[in-house]
């Protein structure tokens, strides 16, 4: 019964996997493109690490930074198109165990196919400095449409005694979203992942804690290509304006006044080696919930991160990330509220990643990480799948990803009209919400949520 179900699934994620690459294809013929490599007459290779976003190369970091604006020229008598792009990616999750009463609303315990999400972006320059990377996504698991990622900002390069400046300002919705380094949480590995697999309960406020539910001004200078400084803060937005822009404000929880955002990078190239050391800090004050009863409760995170890119040629590329990051908890009105069982806790994240592209098409990516922190009855109880028995955040694993970008390179079929990722996941869970056996305290062990994620990724 179990193999039949999952036979169905696969056969029912292969038809529509086949069927949204016919459209695609269809809408490639109708000069549907790819908006960034229609503005520049460059490949997705020339900014992409394996021809697919969203890990930079050192080209992809460059034109971010000069704000989405460096463009061709256009040929005498063409006209200017809008830089306006679509993406979908369709899955099927498959975990160890099922999860009783189904993996989300509107899904099977196991074995699930979905279209996860389907967007359209303004991907590239808007007018003169200004440039624009704005994502509006139809979530096919939670069933609704909103705005997604937004970053809009304005650059400029002069020189001061011989030395480049590029001076930038930035609009956005998400702190790191901006950043240019795949060593921060918005654009870190896994650049996708299963919304229909269990997730441990812990995480910073950095890693999406925000998204979606602020906007923030940051002004960054880059020093001769080498000294990156980047300083600003973001403040909530009111629930009537969320609403608007598709994102529920119910029980989400409210900035108070300003949250400060810094960022700071050394990059240096060694040939065709890069390496970049940097750090990023967030503090926040929020009201839990969005309830004022108690007053706020505070985060400070801090981390260091590091990248490493080494192009062993042309079409081969050997890449390693990694970050360390610690938040610092004061949850005042958690604590009076009933919870947590602690005024002051603790959370430390550790993620760590290395990739290795053949001929810019084939990848194989293995990623480790870490979260772990203080005790707390309040904030991890026990509860089937999601709970801890142990009361402790501590969670750890592995994940392993193979994937094929069979477009995406100068002479590919299709370029640039199209792009394609087909790519296969797994994670394997070594402890899961403080345990690594019985951690929810109703008999479900850490590697029943090991996941296998298959996806088909397209752009055009």
């Amino acid at each position: 019964m179990i193999v039949g179900s999952l036979n169905d699934a696969i056969r029912r994620s292969l038809i529509l996997i086949a069927a949204t690459f016919v459209a695609v294809a269809l809408t490639a013929r109708a000069e549907a493109m790819p908006s960034l490599a229609r503005q520049t007459g460059q490949p997705c290779t020339a900014c992409h690490v394996g021809g697919f976003g969203p890990q930079l190369n050192s080209y992809g970091r460059d034109f971010k930074l000069r704000g989405y604006t460096d463009a061709r020229e256009l040929d005498q008598g063409e006209a200017w198109v809008p830089p306006v792009s679509a993406m979908a990616l369709v899955s099927f999750t498959h975990t160890k165990a099922s999860q009783s009463g189904g993996a989300a609303k509107y899904f099977d315990n196991n074995n699930n196919f979905a279209l996860d999400q389907a967007s359209l972006f303004w991907a590239g320059k808007v007018f003169g400095p200004v440039g624009a990377f704005i994502q509006y996504t139809y979530d096919g698991v939670g069933r609704h449409a909103g705005w997604d990622n937004a970053d809009i900002r304005i650059a400029h390069v002069f020189a001061l005694g011989g030395t480049d400046i590029l001076l930038g300002a930035t609009l956005n919705n998400n702190p790191t979203v901006q950043d240019a380094w795949n060593t921060t949480p918005a654009w870190g590995f896994p650049y996708v992942g299963s919304a229909l697999a269990p997730t441990p309960t812990a995480a910073l406020l950095i890693d999406g804690g925000l998204a979606q539910t602020v906007l923030g001004a940051t002004v960054y200078t880059l020093i001769d290509g080498h000294y990156y400084f980047e300083f600003g803060a973001y403040r909530g937005i009111n629930p009537q304006t969320l609403e608007f822009l598709g994102t529920e404000p119910q029980g989400l929880n409210k900035v108070h006044g300003m949250a400060p955002y810094g960022r700071v990078v050394y990059q240096n190239a060694f040939g065709v080696q890069d390496l970049a050391f940097g750090a990023v800090g967030l503090h926040a004050e929020l009201y839990p919930g969005g309830d004022r009863t108690f007053g706020t409760d505070k985060y400070t995170d801090l981390g260091v991160d590091a990248s490493y890119q080494y192009p062993i040629d042309d079409m081969n590329m050997l890449s390693f990330n990694a970050s360390l990051m610690q938040e610092w908890q004061r949850l005042d009105a958690t604590y009076a509220s009933g919870g947590s069982a602690n005024r002051n806790d603790r959370l430390t994240s550790f993620k760590a990643n290395a990739s290795y592209y053949y001929n810019q098409s084939i990848g194989l990516t293995v990623g480790y990480f870490g979260i772990w922190g203080t005790r707390d009855g309040g904030l991890y109880a026990s509860d089937p799948i999601g709970g801890s028995r142990t009361s402790s955040p501590r969670s750890s694993g592995v994940v392993a990803q193979v994937d094929w970008t069979p477009f995406g390179k100068a002479d590919s079929f299709a370029s640039p009209f199209v792009n394609l990722r087909l790519g296969l996941q797994y994670t394997a869970y070594l402890q899961f919400n403080g345990a690594s056996h019985n951690y929810d305290g109703f008999g479900r062990n850490a590697s029943d949520n090991n996941t296998v994620f298959a996806f088909a990724w397209l752009a055009f």
